[in-house]
């Protein structure tokens, strides 16, 4: 069996192993995220063709800032993220505009906003301390008392992964394109 490998964000030195694994299936799953949006207008990007509230420009901002808050949960401990009895209706509402690609944003811009959150955790995961664990912000849907580097990895993965089954839902019902088949 080959070992999967990765090259480090320089693009000069090769990692392999676990390192280079998660780096391979955050990649995968963050491309077929980003490939739903292929070819589409702004206009498209902010649609809400299903009956959801959810549009694809706003699942790209809603990825971006979990993978951002995730990494600095990773590299800053707990005091990165709110207790959830500690937000603020100004917290909430922030929340509910993630998932809008809002006036003024583009397509674009949030797809720049996304590649520059993922240069940054794919150069953080060629160094950082995988087994690194730190106790998680207080939330009634947390059952755990802390996550590794590790599990918090794969969270972002299985987040995005999800988020990339939604996204080519909304697509195929924008127009008929599908990511996969």
């Amino acid at each position: 069996m080959a070992e999967t490998t990765a090259l480090h964000e320089t693009g000069t030195t090769p990692l392999t192993g676990e390192r280079a694994d998660l780096l391979a299936v955050l990649g995968k799953t963050r491309f077929f995220l980003r490939f739903t949006t292929r070819d589409l207008t702004d206009e498209q990007a902010a649609s809400r063709p299903a009956s959801s509230e959810l549009c694809l420009g706003g699942l790209i901002k809603h990825v971006t800032g979990v993978e951002r808050g995730w990494v600095d949960f990773i590299v800053e401990g707990t005091g990165a993220m709110k207790d959830f009895d500690d937000m603020t209706p100004e917290d909430f509402a922030a929340r509910v505009d993630e998932f809008q690609l809002l006036p003024g944003e583009t397509l674009a811009g949030v797809l720049d906003a996304y590649a520059e959150v993922a240069a940054r955790t794919d150069a953080m995961i060629a160094t950082v301390d995988l087994d690194r664990a730190w106790p998680l912000p207080q939330a009634p849907w947390f059952q755990e008392d802390a996550w590794s580097a590790r599990k918090v990895l794969l969270h972002i993965i299985a987040e995005t992964a999800q988020h990339a089954g939604h996204a080519d839902i909304i697509r195929e019902a924008i127009d008929g394109a599908k990511s996969m088949g």
